[in-house]
C-alpha cells in the first residue's frame, strides 16, 4: 500500500443468515478526496461502513486504514457518523460536543465552535427538543470538529428537511481538508450531495457495479451522476 491511500479493501464479504450482504468488495480510496458509496436501502453500504470501523466483523476479505490493519490505532483515526443517532437526549447540544471531546485527542474545540455557529445550533438546548435536521447536523459536527483523517457518513441526509441537507452540504465543503482528510459518504440521496463528490462507487446487493471519478463518469455517460443513478437502480 502507498501512502496515497487512505483506505484499500480487497475481497470483502459479509454473510447474514438470510442474505449475502457483501460479495468481494474491491476499492481503494486515495487521500485527499471525497468518495461518494452510492446505492439503494439494502445495497450493503452501511454493512461495507461498519465493517472498516469494526462494528461488523466480516467474513472474508483484508482492509488496510492509512497503510495499516485495522486495530485500535486505525479506529483512533476515523470519525464515523452512523445512520441512526446515539445521542443523549437529556443533553444539551454543548453537553455533548463537551462529552464527546473528552473521548478524542484529535478534537478542535474552536472548529467546534466555528461549526455550531455556522449549523446554527442553540448550545442550551436540549437534544429531545431538536428535529432530526437538526440532530443530522450535530452529528456532522461531532465528526467536522475533529482532525480525524479518515471520515465515515452512513446515510447523513436521509429523512431531514432540505435546509438541513443544504447546510450539512456547506458545511462539509466548508471545512473539509484536502490536504489531511479523506471521506466516504454513504447515501441514496445523490441529487443533493453530487456537487461533493470526487468520484462514487455503486453499490447494488453486496456488489461494486459501476465506479470511477466522477467527472470522467459524466463525460462518459453524458449526464449527471444523479442521473446514471436512476438509469442504473430503476
Amino acid at each position: 500500500m502507498t501512502v496515497d491511500q487512505a483506505l484499500v479493501i480487497r475481497g470483502l464479504r459479509k454473510k447474514y443468515p438470510k442474505v449475502e450482504a457483501l460479495k468481494g468488495i474491491d476499492l481503494t480510496l486515495p487521500k485527499g478526496e471525497i468518495w461518494g458509496l452510492l446505492g439503494p436501502n439494502g445495497s450493503g453500504k452501511s454493512t461495507l461502513l461498519k465493517c472498516l470501523v469494526g462494528l461488523v466483523h466480516p467474513d472474508g476479505g483484508e482492509v488496510e486504514i492509512l497503510g495499516e490493519v485495522p486495530s485500535r490505532r486505525t479506529k483512533s483515526q476515523i470519525a464515523f457518523v452512523p445512520e441512526i443517532d446515539n445521542l443523549y437526549r437529556w443533553m444539551t447540544t454543548q453537553q455533548v460536543l463537551s462529552f464527546t471531546a473528552t473521548f478524542y485527542d484529535d478534537w478542535q474545540e474552536e472548529r467546534a465552535a466555528d461549526l455550531m455557529d455556522f449549523m446554527r445550533l442553540d448550545p442550551t438546548k436540549k437534544v429531545s427538543s431538536l428535529s432530526k435536521g437538526m440532530r443530522a447536523r450535530l452529528q456532522l459536527i461531532l465528526a467536522l470538529a475533529r482532525k480525524a483523517p479518515l471520515i465515515l457518513l452512513d446515510e447523513p441526509f436521509s429523512g431531514i428537511d432540505p435546509s438541513s441537507r443544504d447546510r450539512i452540504v456547506e458545511g462539509i465543503i466548508r471545512q473539509f481538508k484536502a490536504d489531511e482528510q479523506t471521506m466516504l459518504i454513504s447515501t441514496h440521496a445523490v441529487g443533493d450531495t453530487e456537487q461533493l463528490f470526487d468520484a462514487v462507487v455503486f453499490l447494488d446487493e453486496g456488489t461494486i457495479n459501476l465506479q470511477g471519478n466522477a467527472e470522467d463518469l459524466r463525460n462518459q455517460y453524458g449526464k449527471s451522476i444523479n442521473d446514471l443513478f436512476k438509469e442504473v437502480f430503476a
